[in-house]
């Protein structure tokens, strides 16, 4: 059951590998969306441990957002922490510290639940704004995808994991198949890409390796490998978004240019060769391209042509919806439940009143 539009907000907030994300959700458009770059799992790849400064970073930030939802009188909030504290040694007392900072619990969400609350929200009003934009003219309007037509593959590249999920979008949300696999934009940085700008062996290392995570999703889930090739691919999270942001030389950056993008796969290849190919100093002036995501954007790129690679995938519909979504809409429905029931109990004596007027006349 959904809640009616412009209903009471909730809010959503998620302590990820690179960024950390605040979404107020009243039911209407996007929804008032925050990110900051917080770094939160650099070096944990390496070390296993999240580092103090990074920790201090998201405690910072969450300190801000809880004041936002106070602000904005969010009636229910959920917190979530995915891949860097799944990895950490530390996770736990990171969590402890994150809760602490927030004033709600923040709560370590596996890698498969992670990809079905990301294609739950990637696929909501899917058909409403698929395909209405080309890298050619992202204002063109061409024919939407259809509802419940294709298969979708919701492809979610983080920066700890990528979660892949597989089915066909409907109002239940839920996909046939989800995995999460350990391979991010700043894990595949730290373990690939150590030059400035990164060598071609070493790009060609990154894409290889992350085609033969592939490889085991062909073997371990075929529901996802033979169904991919045919699916409409659906990217979310900030690889996938700046990616589209730099096509489209987007600056500022607008979310409801980005939500509905057709990415198509000539246009990411064009956009990781040119950022592969110039040093940091340079690429940070890439319009569309955020100062801060500038460091870790070829790992994510690398992950993302092999994607299109493996499959021969000619086209990604680009979203703003992903797992905040997925979540603030199970918090919106558990709102609106308890407020049917009542009406419903509220209805009932009134209908035996009239059923019993009615039996006496």
């Amino acid at each position: 059951m959904r809640s009616e539009p412009g209903a009471d907000p909730v809010a959503v907030v998620d302590c990820g590998t690179n960024t950390t994300r605040l979404l107020i959700d009243d039911g209407t458009g996007l929804g008032q969306r925050l990110l900051r770059i917080t770094g939160l799992g650099r070096g944990v790849d390496a070390g296993g441990r999240l580092r103090d400064d990074a920790i201090g970073r998201v405690v910072d930030v969450l300190g801000e957002y809880r004041q936002i939802i106070e602000d904005r009188q969010a009636t229910a909030v959920r917190a979530v922490a995915t891949s860097a504290a799944r990895d950490a040694a530390n996770g736990a007392e990171f969590l402890q510290r994150a809760s602490d900072a927030l004033g709600t619990d923040v709560e370590l969400l596996d890698g498969d639940t992670e990809a079905a609350y990301g294609f739950a929200g990637a696929t909501t009003g899917l058909a409403e704004v698929a395909g209405r934009g080309t890298p050619s003219d992202p204002g063109a309007p061409t024919t939407p995808a259809p509802a419940a037509g294709p298969a979708a593959l919701v492809l979610d590249i983080g920066g700890g994991s990528t979660e892949f999920a597989y089915g066909t979008p409907s109002a239940g949300g839920r996909p046939d198949a989800a995995v999460s696999v350990d391979m991010g934009s700043v894990r595949w940085t730290e373990r690939f890409l150590a030059s400035d700008p990164p060598r071609p062996e070493e790009l060609s290392s990154a894409i290889s390796v992350a085609r033969l995570h592939l490889d085991d999703i062909d073997r371990d889930h075929p529901v996802i490998g033979r169904g991919a090739a045919a699916a409409r691919l659906v990217g979310v999270a900030g690889t996938v978004t700046t990616v589209a942001a730099v096509e489209i030389g987007l600056d500022p950056y607008e979310p409801e240019v980005i939500d509905g993008f057709v990415l198509t796969r000539a246009a990411a290849e064009d956009v990781f060769r040119t950022l592969a190919t110039e040093r940091l100093a340079d690429r940070i002036h890439n319009p569309g391209l955020h100062v801060d995501r500038a460091p870790v954007i070829v790992g994510g790129c690398c992950i993302l042509v092999a994607v299109m690679r493996h499959w021969n995938i000619d086209e990604c519909i680009v979203r703003e919806r992903d797992l905040l979504d997925g979540i603030a809409a199970e918090l919106r429905e558990a709102q609106a439940s308890p407020a049917a029931e009542l009406r419903e109990a509220q209805a009932s004596p009134a209908a035996e009143l009239r059923e019993g007027t009615d039996a006496a006349r």
